[in-house]
């Protein structure tokens, strides 16, 4: 499965039964310098449409909400210490891998040409 997204600039990537969570190029650039990533533990149960961490650029904080659900078996360690690898590539640099309570939930995000017509619309 490629990437799929949500329309508060999420990815969801599964592989191997895994899903890799970010945000989007399109969040990063909105954000611009990022300085802070505040994650969760693991083990943590995420709920799909609920937040779950923060991004803290020089602008503002954003919250960042789920968008599937499931457990959280890894964070990201390194963008806890640089987080501006979201600026210089955000579909490269996941927050965390979740082991997804349900995959099917990922069959209601936009595929990768659907969130760019999203976000042309957005401007």
């Amino acid at each position: 499965m490629g990437f799929k997204f949500t329309k508060n600039h999420e990815w969801v990537k599964i592989e191997e039964g895994t899903a890799y969570i970010g945000i989007s190029d399109y969040a990063q650039q909105h954000l611009s310098d990022i300085v802070f990533v505040d994650l969760p533990k693991v083990g943590v149960k995420l709920t799909a449409g609920k937040v779950f961490a923060s991004v803290e650029s020089v602008k503002a904080v954003s919250d960042v909400y789920a968008p599937i659900g499931g457990t959280v078996i890894e964070i990201s360690e390194a963008l806890e210490n640089a987080p501006e690898l979201l600026n210089e590539n955000a579909l490269e640099n996941w927050l965390v891998k979740i082991e997804p309570a349900d995959i099917a939930e990922a069959d209601a995000l936009m595929d990768e040409d659907a969130y760019t017509v999203f976000c042309q619309h957005a401007e």
